[in-house]
């Protein structure tokens, strides 16, 4: 495991447990099979910016700064982009297939990336197109529709043999 790959599990950690010490940092990390010493534990912590606050509870615990920790998309902005850009959107097993006006697929990836779709474990975006990867258990399927409504797309139609057809949105003035 790298260092970045490391520093970034740490982030999630602290992001989603009350983390006291660093030597229960340690712990959990060795308890997903990433061996780091407390030493290393405390440099990544440093270059991380984390720092120990006083939480409601009165608890101290880890945290990072705001600025290190990537805020979740905004219902509205996330709706704002994808209503926006998105001009098709289909599937084929746990992928997502959604395209773009040329030179924008970045734009929507980074606020699928950031947003607020269940099931999405990341994208890759070209110039027109990205492939959302999808957690196996939801599907493809699920999630296209949850894109689709977002976005305001109409859902695929039915063809004569029961097999949804691509729908694809035009937008005017193009």
């Amino acid at each position: 495991m790298t260092k970045t790959q490391r520093q970034h599990r740490i982030a999630q950690l602290l992001a989603s447990t009350a983390v006291t010490s660093q030597a229960q940092l340690v712990g959990l990390l060795r308890g997903e099979g990433i061996t780091a010493t407390q030493a290393t534990v405390s440099r990544d912590l440093v270059e991380l910016g984390a720092v120990k606050v006083r939480g409601l509870d009165g608890q101290r615990a880890l945290t990072l700064p705001a600025s290190a920790v990537p805020a979740p998309a905004a219902p509205e902005h996330l709706r704002r982009v994808l209503s926006e850009w998105v001009v098709d959107v289909s599937s084929a097993g746990p992928l997502v297939v959604v395209k773009t006006p040329p030179g924008c697929a970045h734009v929507v990836a980074s606020a699928l990336d950031r947003g607020l779709v269940a099931a999405t474990l990341g994208t890759v975006a070209g110039d027109d197109t990205i492939f959302v990867v999808v957690d196996e258990a939801v599907g493809g399927a699920g999630v296209a529709t949850q894109i689709r409504q977002i976005a305001g797309l109409p859902a695929p139609r039915a063809s004569a043999n029961g097999a949804a057809r691509r729908v694809t949105s035009t937008k005017k003035g193009r």
